[in-house]
Formats: structure tokens, sequence, C-alpha cells
């Protein structure tokens, strides 16, 4: 690319992806390695962790992060003034169920819990239920 490309916008840089593979490696293997019987818990904290850095503020906000982050497509299922439900879903979620007999989704629970938190200014906590036939995950959100 040229200085005057670059100076008028031109020239868009290409769009980076990590292979799916990859993705997994360190997600669900090496983390795993590394964190043992506690890879659920740590993974969970560490989601909270991430929605303090990347709040979102609304649901679009939500989704748009979740797609970005590969984490698979997330919908508002059911909201009560003390809870929301989000469906988890997509290709990569799939891919998930089909090559590991338990995965786990606590970094997501704990990243929309978080959410929750920051956005009632409140405790919140989340719990994730596996639909393994329908290959999706149910994760719901209470706060006080």
């Amino acid at each position: 690319m040229t200085i005057e490309n670059e100076e008028q916008g031109l020239v868009e840089a290409p769009k980076a992806s990590v292979s799916v593979f990859g993705y997994e490696l360190i997600r669900d293997v090496l983390l795993g390695d590394l964190l043992g019987n506690d890879a659920a818990e740590i993974l969970y904290w560490g989601g909270k962790t991430l929605a303090r850095r990347f709040p979102c503020a609304n649901t679009e906000e939500l989704t748009a992060f979740f797609k970005e982050a590969g984490w698979g497509t997330i919908e508002l299922v059911k909201e009560t003034r003390k809870e929301w439900v989000y469906r988890l879903s997509g290709s990569l979620v799939e891919r998930r169920f089909t090559v590991q007999a338990d995965p786990a989704f606590t970094l997501e629970s704990g990243f929309i819990a978080e959410q929750a938190a920051a956005r009632f200014e409140s405790n919140a906590e989340a719990i994730c239920q596996l639909h393994k036939k329908n290959k999706h995950v149910e994760i719901t959100v209470k706060w006080e």
C-alpha cells in the first residue's frame, strides 16, 4: 500500500481470521490442560473480566460481540424484570457439541452475567444448560 492510498483510505486491510481448529486448540485443549479441574470456574470468572473490558450497552452490541469473538450466535429468547434467557447457537457451537463429550460454555455465561451486573448495578450470575440433541446452549442470567 502506498502512502497516498493509506492517506486516502482507498485500500482496506485484509480481514484477519483464525481457523476453527486453532481456536479449539487454545480454548478447549490448552486452557483445559493448564487449568485442569478448575477450568470451567476460571473461565466463568474470565468471562466476567472480559465483560468489564468490553461492555455492551444493549442486546445488539452483545450479539455483535459474540459474532466478532467467534462465540456463536446469541439470541435473547426471554426477558423478565430480574432474568434474561439467551440461546447460544451456530456452527461453532454445534461443532463443539460434536467434537466434545461435555463442552463448557462458562466463559460465555460469565460474560453475559457481568454485562447484566454492570447494566443493573447489581450482582448477577448465570448458568448454562446444554441442549445436546439440538446442539445449542441456554444461558439464564439472574440478578438481584
